[in-house]
C-alpha cells in the first residue's frame, strides 16, 4: 500500500467482518410443553479447518432468556458483550425490571439492522429463546436484521436439512424427552451431511423455573473411528499392528 492509498483510507470507517473467518454451524430450537429447547455443536471452524472444538454457542442472557448463534464467533462474542451491558444496566437501576425475551429479540434486530445499514454486518444468525410469565418465546434474527417468531427454528445448513424433520416431528405438547430426541435426530443427520460440524453437542432448556445448558456430549454414530465417536475425549492412539 502506497502513502496516497493509506492517506485516503484513513478517513474510512473501520470494518471488522466483511467475510466470516471462524464460524459455527447450525443451532436448532423448538418449543415444547414446558418451555424451549436449543441444541448446538461445540465446533468453531477456521475456514474449512475444524480448529476450536470446545466452543459454547448457546449463552444465558438473564433469568428469562438464552440465545444461540451460528456464523462468525467473534461477532457473537461482541453481541454477548452488548447483552452483558444491558443486564448490568438492569441490575444497576434496581427497579425490579428485567428485559423480557421479546425485548431482547427486538433489540438484537435493531443492532443487526444498524450494522447491516453501515455495510459492516455482524455475520450471525441468532436464535432467542425464553419464558416470561409462563409464556414461551422463540424468535430468530438474521444478518440483515430481519426478525421472525415461530415454534421451531434452525440456523445454517440446518435450514435445509433439519427444518423439514423438525416440522414433521413437532407438536405443541412435546415432552422433554421427545423434544430432546427430535433435536438429536436432526443433529445426527447434520453430523453426517455437514462438513462443518462435530459430534460434540450442548443441549439447553429454558422453562419458567430457569435455564440449563448441558456439558458437551456425543451421539452414537455408525462411524467407529474414535475421533468421530468422542472427539473431546482422549486423543486418538493408533492400534498396534497385529501379527500376520
Amino acid at each position: 500500500m502506497n502513502f496516497t492509498q493509506a492517506h485516503s483510507d484513513a478517513g474510512q470507517p473501520h470494518t471488522r467482518t466483511t467475510s466470516p473467518i471462524v464460524t459455527g454451524a447450525s443451532v436448532l430450537a423448538v418449543k415444547y410443553a414446558d418451555g424451549v429447547m436449543l441444541m448446538a455443536d461445540t465446533l468453531a471452524s477456521y475456514g474449512s479447518l475444524a480448529m476450536f472444538k470446545k466452543v459454547q454457542r448457546i449463552r444465558r442472557v438473564n433469568e428469562y432468556t438464552i440465545i444461540g448463534a451460528g456464523g462468525e464467533y467473534s461477532d457473537f462474542q461482541f453481541i454477548n458483550r452488548l447483552l452483558e451491558e444491558l443486564t448490568i444496566n438492569d441490575f444497576s437501576y434496581d427497579d425490579g425490571s428485567i428485559l423480557t425475551p421479546a425485548e431482547i429479540h427486538s433489540y438484537l434486530g435493531r443492532v443487526m439492522y444498524n450494522r447491516r445499514s453501515k455495510v459492516n454486518p455482524l455475520w450471525n444468525q441468532l436464535i432467542v429463546a425464553g419464558v416470561h410469565k409462563e409464556q414461551s418465546f422463540l424468535g430468530t434474527v438474521d444478518i440483515y436484521g430481519s426478525i421472525y417468531m415461530d415454534n421451531l427454528f434452525s440456523t445454517g445448513y440446518g435450514q435445509h436439512l433439519a427444518i423439514p424433520l423438525l416440522r414433521k416431528g413437532w407438536r405443541p405438547d412435546l415432552t422433554y424427552d421427545e423434544a430432546k430426541a427430535l433435536l438429536e435426530k436432526c443433529m445426527e443427520v447434520l453430523f453426517y451431511r455437514d462438513c462443518r460440524t462435530l459430534n460434540s453437542f450442548q443441549l439447553a432448556t429454558i422453562t419458567a423455573s430457569g435455564s440449563t445448558i448441558s456439558e458437551p456430549y456425543s451421539l452414537p454414530t455408525f462411524w467407529e473411528h474414535s475421533r468421530f465417536i468422542a472427539p473431546d475425549h482422549k486423543p486418538y492412539t493408533p492400534a498396534p499392528p497385529t501379527a500376520v
